[in-house]
């Protein structure tokens, strides 16, 4: 069976893991994340390529990377037009990217890498479309004092309390989140001819 590393310290991509049963080890990647691609499908697949790396050369060195282990590693941005809106540096950066949101439709792109015991990667990555309501300021300052938004990109989290800006999506639901599951599944099936979930190990049933 395969032992999963998680290349990502993101709560909410441990929680999409955990609910499919499936056992997983989390090591968070130390990579810089800088890329000179600003096309937002291009940028997170190579993100996600960054991540993977840094992990899959940190288990290598320490011996922990063996013949049955796959290292899964994401990224995700928000983009409005020719812009890319990462994490919010602070609440002042998370306030205008609310801004720039308020009433538009943006793109959320997801990418998705696994790396395989001989450090060999393989990427795909997703698109959702999600438009926001207009937004007012007392709205934005209302959500930014109850909920932290520097660890997220675009400075919101579709879980969360701004499930209530959301007038509209098209596509995954679960990429908007950061982890697009059909993507993983069908990369997974494309490359290693298995079922993921089959796959892998699974949480014992208590």
């Amino acid at each position: 069976m395969t032992k999963l590393i998680l290349a990502s310290a993101s709560p909410r991509r441990r929680e999409i893991l955990s609910s499919l049963g499936v056992a997983f080890s989390i090591c968070p990647s130390l990579a810089e994340e800088r890329s000179s691609e600003s096309e937002p499908a291009l940028l997170v697949e190579d993100l996600a390529r960054q991540k993977g790396r840094a992990v899959y050369t940190e288990l290598k060195q320490s011996g922990r990377m063996t013949g049955d282990t796959l290292i899964l590693s994401c990224d995700t941005v928000v983009a409005l037009g020719n812009e890319i809106l990462g994490k919010p540096k602070d609440l002042a950066d998370a306030k205008r990217m609310l801004r720039l949101l308020s009433g538009k439709e943006h793109v959320v792109a997801s990418g998705v890498c696994l790396t395989g015991p001989d450090g060999k990667q393989y990427v795909t990555h997703e698109e959702t479309f999600v438009r926001f309501f207009d937004l007012t300021d007392d709205r934005i300052k209302a959500y930014l004092a109850a909920e932290k938004v520097t660890d997220k990109a675009g400075a919101y989290a579709i879980q969360g309390k701004a499930s209530s800006f959301v007038k509209s999506i098209r596509g995954d639901y679960l990429n908007v989140v950061g982890l697009p599951l059909f993507a993983l599944f069908d990369l997974y099936r494309k490359n290693f001819g298995k079922n993921f979930l089959s796959a892998l190990e699974k949480e014992p049933v208590l």
